[in-house]
């Protein structure tokens, strides 16, 4: 019985930790169709020992199509610039589509500590 309220507490405190975590980001100066430079991105909730952020793009309306990402070193800033990582950048073929961007954070090991998600349509 000990030994499922520490796995309890344990699934608790990890869900707490990955739940504290947020991203938000603005299109900024992104151009329509396959800008190369990444959005501005803000940050918070970055758990301790956070080395990398590995961030990922998926267009919600053709999730298929791979758009990538890139890592970035992690120092505790509470914002990426403009073009801190290069990816295939947002080219609805019409009309407006809706893009999620995944953010996790990895410690030195690379093993995820948490991940966050924000949505956007572009343009």
């Amino acid at each position: 019985m000990r030994g499922l309220m520490v796995i309890a507490f344990l699934l608790a405190s990890c869900t707490a930790a990955m739940a504290d975590m947020k991203v938000s980001f603005d299109w900024g100066p992104t151009k329509k169709c396959f800008d190369s430079k990444s959005p501005p991105i803000s940050l918070s909730g970055v758990p301790a020992g956070t080395k990398a952020l590995d961030i990922r793009m998926k267009d919600m309306n053709v999730p298929d199509y791979n758009h990538g990402g890139g890592k970035v070193d992690y120092s505790a800033q509470k914002s990426l610039a403009y073009g801190a990582f290069s990816y295939t950048g947002p080219c609805p073929p019409s009309g407006k589509h809706k893009y999620r961007f995944t953010v996790n954070a990895l410690d030195a090991g690379g093993k995820t500590l948490a991940t966050a998600t924000a949505d956007k349509m572009f343009p």
